[in-house]
């Protein structure tokens, strides 16, 4: 088994680090097997602790300079500041406390989110090498949590929506998302153009990809500059992690950005 985690990376430009972790190089078992290095999916603590010390040895960095929330599926961005790094692990922990998004303008700090069929989006802008990383599930998709985060990072560092670069990773796709019809008249309730991002078969289906797509495109991001990564999380649970496919009780996967000294 190799101990070094096997990583799916995406090019934002030189000198960024993006990337979505696989099922592959770590030492979890049984439904986290074998890399997962998410606190609140039920895993061994010290088996996570093995799987982030080999992903920051991978990264060159030191365990104090990744960061990464406890996700609740709202809509909360927070900026990942000098002052945040010289905090106790404690009240880091209450920092990141219901965050679905993290932002960073300091070079050396990998920033991530946790999936495992919802939608992870990395935001890179190459002028002031500001990056942020979102998770997308379907409630923070109808509440515009990628638009909310384009906001926040014009907001914190002045940033113009021409100069972003996206990744949209790996998730669920339209042909497996299935959803009840409360689910559907919520995307239609938030003005979301149905025809394009819902097909029915026996129920409806919804095009998370798409959604989030639409948003980036409407917060000003060039659709050249959006990379949709394509991969079904579902359909490739052998590979990525599906609570769908293996239950809540699994791993997740971690989509990360870092950018290098300046």
């Amino acid at each position: 088994m190799s101990l070094v985690p096997q990583l799916l990376r995406y090019d934002l430009g030189e000198g960024v680090t993006a990337f979505s972790t696989t099922r592959h190089g770590g030492v979890s078992e049984g439904n986290y097997s074998e890399f997962n290095i998410n606190y609140y999916c039920g895993d061994r603590a010290d088996h996570i602790q093995a799987n982030r010390r080999s992903l920051c040895r991978l990264l060159g960095i030191d365990e104090s300079r990744l960061v990464y929330p406890h996700q609740v599926h709202g809509v909360e961005v927070r900026q990942i500041d000098e002052e945040f790094l010289t905090l106790s692990s404690a009240d880091r922990k209450v920092v990141l406390e219901g965050v679905d998004a993290v932002m960073t303008h300091l070079p050396g700090v990998c920033l991530g989110v946790s999936t495992a069929d919802c939608i992870p989006l990395l935001i890179y802008d190459n002028v002031q090498h500001a990056a942020c990383a979102v998770h997308a599930g379907w409630r923070g998709t109808v509440a515009r949590i990628a638009q909310k985060a384009v906001a926040e990072i014009r907001r914190a560092y002045g940033t113009s929506p021409s100069d972003l670069k996206a990744v949209i990773g790996p998730g669920i796709s339209l042909e497996n998302f299935e959803v009840g019809d409360e689910v559907y008249g919520q995307f239609a309730a938030a003005g979301f153009p149905m025809e394009a991002i819902a097909r029915r078969y026996r129920k409806w289906h919804i095009n998370l990809w798409e959604c989030n797509r639409l948003q980036l495109v409407e917060s000003g991001i060039q659709p050249s500059n959006i990379h949709l990564s394509g991969i079904c999380t579902f359909a490739q649970a052998g590979d990525f992690f599906s609570a769908r496919r293996l239950g809540i009780d699994s791993g997740r996967i971690f989509s990360g950005i870092m950018t290098g000294n300046r």
